[in-house]
């Protein structure tokens, strides 16, 4: 059986009119879970005994197992959720000034192995269904303070995994998080962080969404790029610049580049003013990270001096530019790091 969080408000509602009931019960049942927390079937009580228990016999109601759960000294908190079959993924819940981001995982694994990331050394597994993808969100909710009023105001699909290599479900996630009768969150406050699909960004385009796009970028130049990213090797820059610069247009949304800072990489003089040039004369701005260590990895980030500089180049050069403060430092916030971990423990 799928799960019932697998399906459309629409999906659901033409179940239901098969089956002879109200349509808008499909409604009830979304606000139920979506809204009102509900972790099973017999939590929605206004509906019918006899259509609770259809509801039971035709589709599930599964949940995430909380294997670990870290918390921050600044509030940020990571969890790991042990799925179905095993396997494991992380999400990440980060507060700040009256915002609560959640960071989800759109993949088991990852399969493009960057070089400086945990997500892609225990190596690739499946895609996650639309139910494990929306089920970060909800468990996260559950979880925020006791469940009192506080819930996820924003969404960034930044976990473990390429978001636009999970196309459909991901954008099926994507709708029913945005839906007044789901999640409720504004397209705006939704962002899908990519390290360079470009069919994926092209696809993207032709949605009519005004999601947010951060393109893992890292490098200004092929040869750094592609040293970091071996996806820059099938789609370069210059053709992933191009397919930004629609993206942009077309949506009339900023594609933001996400930089992180890397000595001696990626952040001298030559590196900053390359990156000038490729977000210079169109709806683009960098947000520039301090690159966070991963024990097996041997990356590590510059210091205070050169990270002054190197924002301050692209700042004086009229880029928008932010400077991310990092979070989770002390509980391996960093995507893929406690799922590394875990599996490292198993092994």
């Amino acid at each position: 059986m799928t799960d019932i969080r697998n399906y459309s408000l629409e999906d659901l509602a033409k179940i239901l009119k098969g089956w002879q009931e109200p349509e808008y019960h499909a409604k009830q049942i979304f606000s139920w879970i979506y809204q009102k927390r509900a972790g099973s079937f017999e939590e929605i009580t206004n509906l019918s005994l006899a259509l609770r228990k259809k509801l039971k016999e035709n589709f599930t109601f599964r949940k995430l197992e909380l294997a670990r759960f870290r918390e921050s000294v600044d509030a940020t908190k990571k969890f790991l959720f042990r799925l179905e079959d095993g396997n494991f993924i992380e999400s990440v819940m980060i507060p700040a000034e009256g915002r609560f981001t959640a960071c989800l995982s759109t993949q088991v694994g990852c399969k493009y192995s960057c070089k400086f990331c945990a997500s892609g050394l225990l190596g690739f597994k499946r895609n996650l269904e639309v139910w494990e993808i929306l089920s970060q969100a909800l468990e996260i909710n559950r979880r925020m303070q006791g469940g009192g009023e506080e819930r996820v105001t924003h969404i960034v699909f930044m976990g473990t995994g390429e978001p636009l290599d999970n196309y459909d479900n991901v954008l099926e996630a994507i709708r029913i998080i945005n839906s007044k009768d789901g999640l409720n969150i504004g397209a705006r406050r939704i962002t899908i962080s990519t390290a360079g699909v470009i069919p994926g960004i092209n696809k993207l385009s032709r949605e009519g969404l005004q999601i947010e796009l951060s393109v893992s970028l890292h490098a200004s130049n092929d040869t750094t790029r592609s040293r970091l990213m071996p996806i820059n090797k099938k789609y370069p820059l210059k053709d992933l610049i191009y397919a930004c610069k629609k993206y942009a247009s077309d949506s009339g949304r900023q594609v933001t580049f996400e930089y992180a800072l890397i000595r001696d990489v990626n952040c001298s003089s030559r590196d900053g003013r390359d990156l000038v040039k490729l977000s210079r004369g169109w709806l683009a701005k960098v947000n520039l990270l301090v690159y966070n260590p991963v024990k097996e990895l041997s990356f590590q980030p510059p210091d205070s001096k050169e990270i002054s500089a190197f924002k301050h180049l692209i700042q004086n050069e009229g880029i928008p530019v932010t400077l991310r403060k990092p979070r989770g430092q002390d509980i391996e916030g960093a995507c893929g790091q406690l799922r590394l971990r875990q599996g490292s423990n198993n092994a």
